[in-house]
């Protein structure tokens, strides 16, 4: 994988494999936005990587020459938004629902990107291409091949009269399916058609309003 490619990119050229695990780990927080009448109107994002992959990115993008896992300010600025730049037909590994129609967002505009101790951490906001009625809304981060792990354990925040409840992914019940699928599979398929199981190990978050 070339890391210096857009985080999207670069996740849609890397071949899964038959290797039911994650290669990049992705603490995820999340604030939601809903207006005073209970209409869901953004999403803010926030993703912080693992220790492995800021480095690739740093050697990639030729920062932190000092190896002090911090970046000046001219560094920091080169890597703001490096993780928007997104091909065209990427959801972001973001997805909203409501009442089982997925929820249409806007583009990710850049909100913070800060360095420390080695890792990257990244926020960004994306709007509703229509707001809706916040209750009942379900959010999910993950990327639908699974070969970035997403975990809702970074915050979150729900504005207005609504709370959220998160629901972590029943593991035993994902890698049961996973093993299913690649069973159904000829062997010589796993590699170039490796089934979308990334949903399958995602935290749900349902929002609620009074």
């Amino acid at each position: 994988m070339k890391i210096a490619l857009p985080i999207a990119t670069a996740f849609s050229l890397v071949p899964v494999g038959a290797n039911a695990h994650p290669h990049i780990f992705v603490n995820t927080g999340l604030t939601v936005i809903i207006s005073t009448a209970g209409q869901l109107e953004a999403v803010e994002i926030t993703w912080a990587y693992d220790e492995f992959y800021s480095l690739l990115i740093f050697e990639d993008l030729a920062l932190d020459a000092d190896f002090d896992g911090e970046l000046t300010q001219q560094e920091l600025d080169k890597l703001q938004g490096f993780d928007l730049q997104w091909s065209e037909g990427y959801e972001g590994d973001s997805y909203l629902t409501s009442n089982g129609v997925k929820l249409a967002l806007g583009a990710g505009e850049h909100l913070l990107t800060e360095v420390s101790n080695g890792q990257i951490t990244t926020r960004h906001r994306r709007e509703l291409a229509q707001p809706v009625s916040a209750d009942g809304v379900v959010f999910r981060a993950y990327d639908p091949t699974y070969y970035t792990a997403y975990t809702l354990n970074q915050g979150l925040e729900v504005s207005g009269d609504c709370k959220g409840e998160i629901t972590p992914p029943d593991l035993n019940a994902a890698y049961s399916m996973v093993e299913e699928l690649l069973y159904s599979m000829p062997a010589s398929q796993t590699n170039d058609a490796y089934p979308e199981v990334g949903e399958a190990f995602a935290d749900v978050v349902r929002l609620s309003c009074e």
